[in-house]
């Protein structure tokens, strides 16, 4: 007969398990010291920071005790393998502090971490985030993930250091190993920015509302302190009330500051666009009529939807193009960095700096916003990246005085760049060329003379003027005569022969829209230009 659910069987199993615990009751009170024999107790399964002896070991003939190293394991395991700890209330930690200290001194980032944890649990009672930082910072740098997360977890929350949420999550990625330029990676940064970025904004907004409703009320007081005085009423209370709001209104001011400046620091996340390979240390070098004119390399830079400017029309499409026509028709190694930031754009070149030999060629194109700025001693100009800010801020801009400092450390023998940009021509002060021919097929003789030479030549697109976006039939007016130009070529080039064909061109379709552009062509001396040449060599000629 079965037994209904919950019944006898259920019952049976609860009365044997009470026997059993009885007993077990009775046989401890009755042979306790038997029972405790092979029991390992609470204390032996306590976690402790054990110093393990140095290892015996023989080198040849010699034979040495290596260093003592501590470890976390149980008591019961540091006592088999010999080693020592101190029984201490985990409440305490000095005396963990001592066992590893010696190592992470001498640079060991897992002890480092350790340090780093115990600094961060309170020493006694009391933690100390800020050395906690300092030793995950020493055992991060070295690329020790569990210190990197560690760390990450304190910049989240502002203890020891000022809160950085982004901080916190790019720490986050490096520990669990995710590249930069993940797509995960950047969304997750770019939803975190935006999110900073509005609170700072709001809490901005908010404090300046309050600033000004403070000095409002200052004003009311300083009115009533006037009107007092000339009544000669006890105005002792009224100058406590107007020294407490300015108190008040400084100490605002001061938050509303600090808020501003971390606004400030937050970069927009980069929208750039690399496109094809990096640089090619193993390219081709090129030989015409027996001549070496060595490896040819482009970085071609369209800078179009901006994030804080007025956005323009064509250098995506001028950029694609040139960057097509350099690579098809004439043999350059290109690479197309398409609405870049400051940063991408100087890695950019420190990059293609690396795999430079003395022979190489080098074509920099930028198409994008310009800006000049004057000084008592010289006018400056600026290429500008997506990320650049309005003035009056220029941390994001890129001097062309930057630009040249690079031209001027490339190995490379001849460096041409082509900026189509409003101010373009304050890359360099120098006066145009001239002793230079002009002829589509240079000459044998001008080739061994100028082939040798260092070159660093600027082809801007309007000198320190601005410059047309547009009027080139979907591309700059610039863009179209030059590009034209090299399509349309099909011998050895030399840059003052493609300008003398293209500058009547600008001129003639700037015209045609109403505005007035010109060309430049000059010599970068401070990059240190020795009157060389820059050449297009077809492929087909090769």
């Amino acid at each position: 007969m079965r037994q209904p659910a919950g019944g006898g069987t259920a019952r049976l199993a609860f009365f044997s398990c009470t026997a059993l615990t009885l007993m077990a009751g009775s046989v401890t009170h009755s042979a306790p010291d038997r029972a405790r024999q092979g029991m390992v107790s609470r204390q032996d399964l306590e976690i402790v920071d054990c110093l393990l002896p140095g290892q015996v070991r023989q080198l040849g003939n010699a034979t040495y005790v290596t260093q003592r190293r501590p470890t976390r394991t149980t008591a019961a395991d540091c006592r088999v393998r010999g080693g020592e700890y101190v029984a201490y209330d985990r409440a305490d930690y000095k005396s963990a502090l001592k066992v590893w200290l010696d190592l992470a001194q001498a640079g060991d980032s897992d002890a480092q971490n350790n340090v780093g944890e115990i600094y961060e649990r309170g020493l006694g009672d009391t933690p100390n985030y800020e050395a906690a930082v300092i030793w995950y910072q020493k055992a991060a740098d070295q690329g020790y993930s569990r210190a990197q997360f560690n760390l990450g977890t304190l910049y989240e929350q502002g203890l020891g250091v000022g809160q950085d949420k982004l901080k916190a999550l790019d720490l986050y990625r490096k520990a669990w190993g995710i590249p930069a330029d993940s797509v995960v990676y950047k969304d997750a940064a770019n939803q975190q920015t935006e999110t900073l970025r509005k609170e700072l904004e709001t809490q901005v907004g908010e404090k300046d509302e309050q600033v000004k409703a403070l000095l409002q009320q200052v004003e009311e007081l300083k009115a009533q302190l006037k009107q007092a005085q000339v009544s000669r009423k006890d105005d002792s209370a009224l100058k406590k009330q107007a020294e407490t709001l300015s108190r008040l209104m400084d100490a605002l001011r001061a938050d509303r500051d600090r808020s501003q400046e971390q606004l400030s620091r937050i970069r927009a996340p980069s929208t750039t666009t690399v496109t094809g390979p990096p640089p090619d240390p193993q390219a081709f070098e090129r030989y015409v009529k027996g001549l070496n004119f060595g490896r040819f390399y482009a970085i071609i830079i369209g800078n179009q939807t901006y994030q804080n400017l007025d956005h323009l029309q064509t250098p995506r499409t001028d950029a694609e193009r040139a960057a097509k026509l350099l690579r098809d028709k004439y043999g350059f190694n290109v690479q197309i960095l398409e609405d870049a930031s400051d940063d991408a754009m100087l890695a950019a070149l420190n990059d293609l700096n690396k795999i430079l030999k003395e022979n190489d060629n080098v074509l920099i194109y930028y198409a994008g916003h310009g800006s000049r700025q004057k000084t008592p001693g010289a006018d400056l100009g600026y290429w500008l990246p997506v990320n650049a800010e309005r003035p009056p801020s220029l941390r994001f801009w890129v001097g062309t005085d930057q630009i040249s400092s690079y031209l001027g450390i490339f190995r490379a023998k001849r460096v041409l760049v082509v900026a189509d940009s409003c101010y373009a021509g304050l890359l360099s002060s120098d006066p145009g060329l001239i002793v230079f021919s002009t002829q589509t097929q240079a000459a044998m003789e001008y080739l061994k003379y100028k082939l040798p030479k260092r070159a660093r030549l600027l082809l801007a697109s309007g000198g320190d003027n601005p410059v047309l976006d547009v009027g080139g039939n979907g591309n700059s007016v610039f863009a179209r005569a030059f590009l034209d130009v090299l399509e349309s070529n099909s011998d050895l080039l030399s840059t003052p022969a493609l300008f003398a064909r293209l500058q009547e061109r600008v001129k003639s379709a700037a015209a045609r829209n109403n505005f007035q552009q010109a060309p430049e062509l000059k010599s970068i001396k401070s990059a240190g230009h020795e009157v060389g040449d820059f050449f297009f060599v077809p492929k087909s000629g090769a």
